[in-house]
């Protein structure tokens, strides 16, 4: 089973693709990850996607696209996989069906560009544990302070509201042909592609994706 997740940021799609990798027991490839992963090495393409990132910028196509790749070659990829923001334009879906890889599923979250501010801009992280609260969601005891160490909290870059607003500008832009693309793959027949109200309860939401799957 190999599955496209769609959605700006913060619209969920790292939760629901846990739930989806559990149940198939496929990987869940975020290009976030792989991104925030090739950070940390300070090289070239490093350098190159700090950069973007702090201005809210997309990643360039060549360098995503060499990291993905590279990914699903990986052996825990051979019996599917789960893509977590990619492809984000035609020409990242371009390439995955110009190198054979099949799709089966595209599911697009969708919420208000309102509600994605609030859920990012409220977000705070401990940046050596890896732990992540939320202003309104999921408070500190202590606010702005960790509940394990007491340190400072801190709000990564891409999470702060002026660059989230450019990222969500950027998606929009890119998305909305990439889109129209599925659609018409799904008329095809050549995978089946689903909206899904990203708004709801959470676990309505798990129940609507388990439903689509289901019928494969």
């Amino acid at each position: 089973m190999r599955i496209i997740l769609l959605g700006p940021p913060g619209t969920g799609k790292g939760t629901q693709g846990e739930f989806i990798i559990k149940k198939y027991k496929i990987p869940h490839i975020s290009t976030g990850n792989l991104l925030r992963e090739n950070i940390k090495k300070n090289n070239k393409i490093s350098a190159k996607i700090k950069n973007n990132i702090i201005q809210g910028k997309l990643v360039d196509n060549d360098i995503i696209c060499y990291l993905l790749l590279q990914r699903i070659q990986k052996q825990d990829c051979h019996n599917g996989f789960l893509l977590d923001g990619f492809p984000r334009n035609i020409t990242q879906a371009e390439l995955l069906s110009n190198q054979g890889i099949k799709i089966d599923y595209v599911l697009e979250l969708l919420i208000p560009n309102a509600l994605i501010l609030e859920r990012l801009s409220g977000r705070r992280i401990h940046k050596s544990s890896g732990r992540i609260y939320h202003i309104k969601f999921n408070p500190p005891k202590k606010q702005e302070i960790d509940d394990i160490t007491g340190e400072k909290l801190d709000i990564r870059d891409d999470d702060k509201i002026e660059v989230v607003q450019k990222r969500l500008e950027e998606y929009m832009k890119m998305t909305y042909p990439l889109t129209k693309y599925y659609k018409e793959e799904h008329i095809k027949k050549k995978l089946k592609y689903f909206k899904i109200n990203g708004a709801n309860k959470l676990l309505k939401i798990k129940s609507n994706i388990d439903n689509i799957l289901k019928k494969k």
